[in-house]
């Protein structure tokens, strides 16, 4: 079976040689994300030119590290007990140690109330404040641990009014637009402003890159309407999102995301820990596994995987291992026409794609095949979240590349506009020759005859054979 939901899998210098990505590609990755919290531009480059020797198809989306706060450097690490006291303060460059813990942020004393709690490293070491002074906080340790140097700081409940882009954000962002970087995956988006931020620097270079709003902290869920007016689609990135909210609730909420962007024909990822023990272990938890399952039965364009195959010893087996719980859960699972889609800014292509999906549910047709210049239209038929694949072709590299993301869409680049007969025609003979459809199938082709800026205008439905021999007058 083909693979409908996608995987983006984060790729970082520790390994990328060619072969390695070209075992994942073929594993089922779709995206290949970068963290650029960890890396230099020129350690991004050597990824990059890797891939893109293995197909032109693979997109790359690269993280920004946002609004985010982190411990100093240190020595050492400062070993906490529970009950202890420990002052916390905001300096750009002091180094942690037994009596503070400097983070990242100047105004971060500033900012924070008594009583409030502060989390680092994901939550493995909360601290309460008990004393609040003009330049520096003092603490007690909830539960103790090993404070380590660029860690994580959350602090639930209290908004820090850090600037939306960093300096190290601006250099990522200016590289996207020199090399031809698909997705710009902003961290700790907690407002409009904050993509705006990213959009207006995209504008000043005329730049086509997309962005993906990250939402991991109460402010990006209560704004989730604006973020969604301004952006590609969202990641519901769920280890500092469960930090900054309660953990139970995020259930409910990664569903209720998914929902709204499926309404509105935004890309939707659900992301980290999906297969969290592989980075150790060969084989899941089964929690790990349903999981997977349950993000596919809420419909979500992808899931990722982050330190899995960023570092973790069983990469391409975790791939693997998502790649057929997908399919396995797709299996499960049946459709209908969801009315709450929002509608296509064209009537008749709206008209036409919904013709096409319920040919799917009515007529059990085996693919849906489409031209596409920008994308929409694939991206409102994958909107139905139907059980069959909608095969793009496309007139731009790009947009081929982006619907990589998309639910269900398999695109191809069409390097030059063929007429409607020979597109149909060379678009299912491929596929027959990739053994993905047979004579006897039914698919279904969205298509026009006024141009591709004009949308489509006509849906056939018929079996491959039939097709071919009318198109080759046969």
């Amino acid at each position: 079976m083909i693979k409908l939901t996608k995987i983006v899998a984060t790729i970082s210098d520790l390994k990328y040689d060619e072969g390695f990505i070209r075992n994942m590609f073929r594993a089922g990755m779709d995206v290949v994300r970068i963290n650029t919290a960890h890396q230099k531009p020129e350690q991004t480059s050597k990824i990059i030119e890797e891939v893109r020797k293995v197909s032109n198809k693979i997109p790359f989306m690269v993280d920004t590290k946002g609004p985010e706060i982190r411990t100093n450097e240190s020595d050492s690490n400062v070993v906490v007990e529970q009950g202890q006291l420990i002052r916390m303060a905001g300096h750009t460059s002091k180094p942690s140690d037994d009596h503070c813990i400097y983070v990242n942020y100047e105004g971060f004393a500033g900012e924070m109330r008594e009583g409030k709690t502060i989390m680092i490293d994901d939550g493995d070491i909360a601290l309460t404040i008990v004393e609040k002074h003009p330049a520096y906080l003092v603490c007690r340790v909830e539960n103790g641990g090993a404070i380590k140097a660029h860690k994580s700081v959350n602090t639930p409940g209290t908004n820090i009014s850090l600037p939306a882009l960093n300096d190290k954000d601006k250099e990522y962002i200016d590289f996207a637009i020199r090399n031809n970087i698909d997705f710009i995956a902003h961290s700790f988006v907690r407002n409009k402003e904050d993509v705006l931020a990213i959009q207006e620097i995209l504008d000043r270079h005329n730049s086509p890159v997309r962005i993906i709003a990250k939402i991991e902290n109460q402010q990006g869920i209560d704004h989730i309407d604006e973020i969604l007016d301004h952006v590609y689609g969202i990641m519901i990135a769920r280890v500092d999102l469960a930090i900054e909210v309660p953990a139970e609730q995020i259930p409910g909420l990664q569903a209720n995301m998914i929902r709204q962007c499926i309404r509105r024909k935004k890309a939707v990822i659900v992301a980290t820990q999906m297969l969290h023990s592989m980075i150790k272990n060969p084989r899941p938890t089964r929690a790990e596994v349903s999981d997977i399952a349950t993000a596919v039965f809420s419909g979500t364009d992808a899931v990722m995987l982050s330190g899995e195959t960023a570092f973790g010893k069983y990469p391409l087996e975790s791939v693997q291992m998502m790649t057929k719980t997908i399919i396995e859960a797709e299996k499960s699972i049946s459709f209908s026409i969801d009315s709450s889609v929002m509608p296509h800014d064209n009537q008749i292509s709206e008209f036409l794609s919904k013709t096409a999906v319920r040919s799917i549910q009515q007529l059990k047709t085996k693919a849906i095949i489409t031209d596409t210049d920008t994308g929409k239209t694939a991206r409102y038929l994958a909107a139905f979240r139907g059980r069959t694949p909608i095969y793009a072709q496309c007139y731009d590299a790009r947009v081929m590349r982006e619907l990589a993301l998309s639910y269900g869409v398999l695109a191809d680049y069409m390097d030059v506009e063929l007429s409607k007969k020979d597109f149909i025609k060379n678009t299912l003979l491929s596929l027959m020759q990739r053994k993905e459809i047979e004579e006897q199938d039914l698919v279904a082709v969205l298509a026009g005859n006024f141009g591709k800026q004009a949308g489509p205008s006509f849906v056939e439905i018929s079996t491959v054979n039939n097709m071919l021999s009318e198109q080759t007058g046969t």
